[in-house]
C-alpha cells in the first residue's frame, strides 16, 4: 500500500457543504440530545422495572444514538462522538435495561451519571486509608496506570511532528509512513480520551480510571487486547458479552475451555462495532477487512489462550521476545487489514485538514480578540 498524500483532497472537496463552524454547530445540537437522552433514562430508570419493560422504554434512545452520529462528518468529531454513544453508551444503557453496569449505582448524581454514560470513563472507587494500603498492598494498583502530564505532552509533540513529516510523505518509504500511522491513531486517541476524562474529573470531581496503559509494552495478545488497549471497551465487552458467552459456552463445554468460544464471539460483536464505526467515518458500504482484523486476531487470542491452558505456564517467552512478537503481530496486522479501510475514507487526509482547519480558526479568534482589544471607539 503507498503511502497517502495529503495534499491530495480537502475536506471541501470530500463535503462539499462542510464548514468548521457547520461542524462544531451540530457537534453542540447532537451533544444536548445525548445528554437529555442519558437524563430520560436515569429518571425513568426508578420507575420501570427492569428487565425487558425498561428495556423497552430505553429502545427509542438506543436508536437515537445509533441516528446521532450521521449528523457529523469530521474525523475527530464523528469518530470520538460515535464510539461513546453508538457503541459505549448503548452498551451501558443495555446493562442499565438490566440493573446492571455501571449506570446502575444508584448513588450517582446527575452529572456523574451523564458523564459515565457518555464518555469512556469509570470513577474509581475510594482509595483504602493509607495505613492498610501499606499493610495489604494491591498487586494491581489502579494508579499505576495514570500518567504524568508530561507523558502526555511528549505525545502531542510528537503528532505535531508526523503532521509536518507528512507533508514530506513522497520522499519517505511508504512502510514507514505506516508505522507512523499506527503511533499517531494509539497517540491520538490516548490524547483524546485523557482530555475528555479530564473534562469529566472536573465535571463529576471523582478520579477516574485510566484508558490506556502503555500497549506498546504488552507481552501477548492478551495483555494487549485485556489490560492495556482501551481498557474501557475491555471493561464494557465483559459484562456485556463475554460474561454472557461465557455462562452459554461453560453448560455446553465446562468452565476449563468456555472462555475459548467466548472470547472469539466477543471480538465478532467488537468487529461489527468498528465496522458500524468506520460506516460513520467513511459513508461507504463494508469491505470486510475490519472484520477480518478482528476475526483473526480472535482466532489468535483463543490459539494462545489455548495454549496456556495446556502448557500451563511452562514454554513461557521472555519479555525482550514476548514485546516484539506481540506488537510486530499488531502492527502487521494493522497495515494488512486495518490502515486501508482508513485510507478508504481518506481518514488521515481529512485530519489533517481538520488540523489545518482548527489552527485557522484558532488564529482567527485570537487576530479578533487583539483587535477587540485595541479598539479605541473611534474606529480605528
Amino acid at each position: 500500500m503507498e503511502a497517502e498524500n495529503f495534499q491530495n483532497y480537502t475536506l471541501g472537496e470530500i463535503y462539499p457543504n462542510y464548514s468548521l463552524e457547520w461542524e462544531i454547530s451540530n457537534f453542540i445540537k447532537v451533544w444536548i440530545a445525548v445528554a437529555t437522552s442519558l437524563s430520560y433514562c436515569k429518571f425513568t430508570s426508578k420507575l420501570v422495572p427492569k428487565g425487558l419493560p425498561r428495556l423497552l422504554t430505553f429502545f427509542p434512545v438506543i436508536c437515537l444514538f445509533l441516528y446521532l452520529p450521521l449528523n457529523l462528518h469530521s474525523m475527530h468529531l464523528c469518530g470520538t462522538t460515535s464510539f461513546f454513544i453508538a457503541w459505549l453508551s448503548n452498551f451501558k444503557i443495555l446493562l442499565l435495561a438490566f440493573n446492571k453496569g455501571p449506570l446502575s449505582d444508584p448513588s450517582l448524581s446527575l452529572p456523574q451519571f451523564l458523564a459515565v454514560g457518555c464518555f469512556p470513563i469509570k470513577i474509581q472507587p475510594n482509595p483504602p486509608p493509607k495505613s492498610q494500603t501499606k499493610q495489604n498492598p494491591s498487586p494491581q494498583n489502579p494508579q499505576n496506570g495514570h500518567k504524568s502530564l508530561w507523558n502526555y505532552a511528549i505525545k502531542v509533540l510528537l503528532v505535531a511532528a508526523f503532521v509536518r513529516i507528512y507533508n514530506y510523505s513522497e520522499h519517505i518509504h511508504p512502510k514507514v509512513i505506516l508505522v507512523l500511522y499506527c503511533f499517531h491513531i494509539y497517540f491520538m486517541l490516548e490524547i483524546m480520551f485523557a482530555m475528555v476524562a479530564a473534562l469529566a474529573r472536573a465535571t463529576v470531581g471523582s478520579k477516574l480510571e485510566p484508558q490506556f496503559d502503555e500497549p506498546y509494552l504488552s507481552t501477548s495478545l492478551q495483555d494487549f487486547w485485556g489490560r492495556r488497549w482501551n481498557i474501557m471497551v475491555t471493561s464494557i465487552l465483559r459484562p456485556t458479552v463475554y460474561g454472557p458467552a461465557l455462562s452459554v459456552w461453560t453448560r455446553l463445554l465446562g468452565r476449563k475451555w468456555a472462555p475459548l468460544p467466548a472470547t472469539f464471539f466477543t471480538f465478532m460483536v467488537s468487529a461489527v462495532m468498528h465496522e458500524l464505526i468506520f460506516y460513520y467515518l467513511g459513508r461507504g458500504r463494508p469491505t470486510g477487512k475490519i472484520t477480518g482484523f478482528f476475526i483473526l486476531h480472535g482466532v489468535c487470542l483463543v490459539v494462545e489462550i489455548g495454549m496456556k491452558k495446556v502448557l500451563k505456564g511452562r514454554c513461557r517467552l521472555p519479555p525482550a521476545v514476548s514485546r516484539p512478537l506481540t506488537i510486530g503481530f499488531v502492527v502487521v496486522t494493522g497495515f494488512w487489514l486495518f490502515l486501508p479501510e482508513l485510507r478508504r475514507c481518506k481518514g488521515f487526509v481529512r485530519a489533517f485538514d481538520e488540523y489545518m482547519l482548527a489552527a485557522a480558526f484558532v488564529k482567527d479568534m485570537v487576530g479578533g480578540a487583539v483587535k477587540f482589544r485595541n479598539y479605541d471607539g473611534t474606529g480605528k
